[in-house]
């Protein structure tokens, strides 16, 4: 049996969601959760399976490119809906791709570096010819992905939300970037929100959010968390 806990919020009868963390390159944890969540599904089938994963996929790590074959080629557990969302770091990798040098150089301090060495090119490379060594595929996939998807009593975003603003009139900016005054406010959101991009050691539960960005880039755990009726639980590689 699953030890489970008392989740915030809960989803609707025979759905489980899987939610993965900020992969930032770590292509062997994350093959590693893919593979976990396949066996969990395989000994506990259930009619409505959805995995979420919380965008972040490339930079820092050194499997970037890896990853995003693995997501763009449909390479995961046989779940029966998925949702990759879009991060930060892949806003700025499309914003570099665009030629736009500032962007670029952001980028670049923020791990792009990274990204560019998995798909075989120097940093040293002019901007103009980074588009042409990633596949287009790639950076298609990586362009089309959505900023939120909602399951049940659950947001599922990057970063977070600016509380007080109604969700439909949240910003890009904020979905993709926000820390504070997101992570310290204690309002009640209209649902509650399952962000990454703010990394901790472990899992942060509160009664409006949970954060599951473990710092699997800086030696620490990538993290699934496995949402099911009222009760949640975590897989971690």
């Amino acid at each position: 049996m699953v030890d489970t806990s008392l989740a915030p919020s809960s989803l609707p009868p025979e759905t489980r969601v899987y939610v993965i963390g900020d992969v930032h390159g770590c292509l062997t944890q994350l093959a590693s959760l893919h593979g976990m969540v396949a066996s969990d599904l395989a000994l506990r089938p259930i009619q409505d399976s959805v995995l979420v994963h919380l965008g972040d996929y490339i930079d820092r790590g050194p499997g970037s490119a890896g990853v995003v074959a693995l997501l763009s080629e449909d390479v995961t557990p046989p779940v029966g809906r998925r949702a990759d969302l879009c991060g930060n770091h892949e806003a700025m990798m499309c914003a570099a791709l665009s030629e736009d040098l500032r962007a670029a150089d952001a980028w670049l301090m923020n791990g792009g570096d990274a990204t560019l060495a998995s798909y075989g090119v120097s940093s040293d490379a002019l901007p103009t010819q980074w588009a042409e060594a990633i596949p287009s595929a790639h950076r298609q996939w990586i362009a089309s992905r959505a900023l939120t998807h909602k399951e049940g009593g659950y947001l599922f975003v990057h970063a977070g939300i600016r509380p007080g603003r109604k969700l439909h009139r949240q910003t890009d900016e904020d979905l993709l970037w926000i820390r504070e005054p997101f992570l310290s406010s204690q309002d009640r959101h209209p649902l509650v929100i399952v962000h990454g991009h703010t990394p901790s050691p472990v899992p942060v539960v509160r009664n409006n959010r949970i954060g599951i960005d473990t710092g699997a880039f800086m030696g620490g755990l990538l993290t699934c968390l496995v949402l099911e009726e009222d009760r949640m639980h975590f897989l971690v590689a």
